[in-house]
């Protein structure tokens, strides 16, 4: 069964043209703020909306956005 849901390191590496190491440090960053706010979440996938969120807008919190 495919999940569009979360993406898993590989992924997110692809996407950002970086390492897959770094790529761990950027997931488990998302994650740990997703945690503050009460989420759970899933060791080496990050939420796909929560990604692309704070990869093309910035923080959830912030005024600009690069429309």
């Amino acid at each position: 069964m495919s999940n569009n849901t979360f993406m898993k390191v590989e992924e997110v590496a692809e996407i950002l043209g970086i390492s897959k190491s770094y790529a761990y440090k950027i997931v488990q960053k998302l994650n740990d703020e997703l945690k503050e706010k009460g989420f759970l979440t899933i060791s080496g996938r990050v939420n796909k909306k929560y990604f692309m969120e704070r990869v093309y807008y910035g923080t959830p919190d912030s005024t600009e956005r690069n429309d």
